[in-house]
């Protein structure tokens, strides 16, 4: 039987996110290129992998029930042909038990030995037989339960009962496990919503109107975006409409300056640049010379010119332009708990243990970039975070350094059907599990007076 190629370049991607601390998206990127393979297969390598690595935790508990040897005993190959072969059986619907077992065997007689390709092929076929009934943990362990079932490690799942309760926790839990909308910007500066979705459903997509704002649009099991036509003449960005909603809080106008001081790759400075009507200036910033160069790529497909890019680290000071900007946007650093849907392997990071050294972090880019304001013009702070800490907290300790800033109100910026009380107030959190978006904070300060 010949190794099925999507299953074996899913299996490498594994292993180098496991073994190799990759990130999965990157991991996925490097093995996608440097493999021969249809379309459908790396459709199919990159649903295995995703999809493994967000039931990890679930899988190998797993594989801890119904092995002799525990996970961590095993080797690395066999382990992750396990892992690919557990995700098929419980998490997906289209694939015959056969199949999930059998590509496992030939996959173990190839990175393991003979006798490691009748272990896998034992072990599957008693989790096939006993999928209905697997042994999960008692909820009267609330934080063990929640973990293994919904595959989130225990300090989040903690961390999260104490902020959220039991009811919504496990709600956010199981929205982190869901596919997200796949969103796309339109490209006002070159086309309007309808005729885009036009153009992308005649070239095969499945295209509707996304959720809140008249610029985006959500495609259904999208594929090689960079390849269509529409992508290629500029006509659409993809984005998430929770980023999007932070470049319209901050009311950009025409022949203004705006600075993005944490930029890269450009979603939200392109934005920008289409609410100005390309007339002004965006400075898109970053501290690493390459996520320029996608800023750039991206402005120049857009067809916007105003963008001027800096290399600039956000936690420097840049004395030129204090007090010149009628905008600033710090779209900030941060543990990125917001986005588990498109980036699973986040909640295996040491987000939590890390978070100190990150509030600092942002707290020095805000305290910097406020001084960019002229007075009477706009701060906006967003995060893809959900955690006070990074958030509401964050600006509590800068508006008690700097007198000069208070909230507004950013209400009338928001589309009707968004239901978020607290932006009268300043600000919105908005989670997936409510908002169908990413977990993203947004907030909106304006400057007072100088002093």
């Amino acid at each position: 039987m010949a190794i099925d190629l999507a299953r074996e370049t899913a299996l490498k991607i594994l292993y180098d996110v496991s073994e190799n601390s990759a990130y999965s998206n990157i991991a996925v990127n490097k093995h996608l290129e440097s493999r021969e393979l249809r379309e459908i297969d790396r459709a199919f390598a990159t649903e295995l992998a995703y999809g493994t690595v967000k039931w990890l935790i679930e899988i190998d508990y797993i594989i801890d029930k119904f092995s002799s040897v525990k996970t961590k005993k095993l080797s690395p190959w066999i382990k992750n042909i396990l892992r690919l072969g557990i995700y098929q059986l419980l998490h997906t619907d289209k694939i015959p038990v056969s199949a999930a077992c059998n590509t496992s065997v030939e996959l173990a007689k190839r990175y393991g030995h003979q006798a490691s390709s009748k272990f896998v092929n034992a072990v599957l076929r008693n989790i096939s037989r006993s999928s209905k009934n697997i042994p999960y943990p008692d909820k009267s362990d609330i934080v063990h339960y929640l973990s293994i079932v919904y595959s989130h490690p225990k300090e989040l799942v903690d961390c999260w009962l104490k902020l959220f309760g039991a009811e919504f926790t496990e709600s956010l839990l199981e929205s982190n496990n869901q596919v997200p909308d796949f969103s796309v910007r339109v490209n006002t500066l070159k086309t309007n919503r309808k005729a885009l979705i036009e153009a992308l459903e005649q070239e095969g997509y499945k295209a509707a109107e996304g959720r809140y704002l008249e610029e985006a649009v959500i495609l259904d099991n999208p594929s090689s975006i960079t390849k269509l036509d529409a992508f290629q003449r500029g006509e659409f960005t993809v984005q998430d409409e929770s980023s999007m909603l932070s470049s319209v809080v901050l009311e950009p106008a025409e022949g203004q300056l705006a600075i993005d001081v944490c930029s890269a790759p450009g979603g939200k400075a392109t934005h920008i640049a289409q609410l100005m009507k390309n007339k002004g200036t965006v400075l898109a910033r970053d501290i690493h010379p390459h996520k320029l160069k996608l800023i750039e790529s991206n402005a120049a497909r857009l067809g916007i010119d105003i963008i001027k890019t800096e290399l600039m680290d956000a936690v420097k000071l840049d004395e030129n332009l204090v007090g010149k900007a009628d905008r600033v946007l710090v779209d900030a650093p941060c543990t990125g708990l917001g986005i588990i849907r498109k980036k699973p392997d986040i909640k295996y990071s040491r987000n939590l243990a890390e978070q100190k050294a990150i509030v600092e972090l942002q707290r020095k880019i805000l305290a910097n970039a406020a001084k960019y304001v002229k007075p009477g013009g706009y701060l906006v702070y967003s995060t893809c975070t959900i955690m006070p800490e990074e958030n509401l907290e964050n600006l509590k300790a800068f508006l008690e350094e700097n007198r000069d800033y208070r909230l507004v109100s950013f209400k009338e910026q928001l589309p009707e059907n968004l239901k978020a009380e607290t932006a009268q107030e300043g600000y919105i959190q908005l989670y997936p599990n409510i908002n169908k978006t990413d977990g993203f904070f947004i907030s909106k300060l304006v400057r007072l007076s100088d002093r």
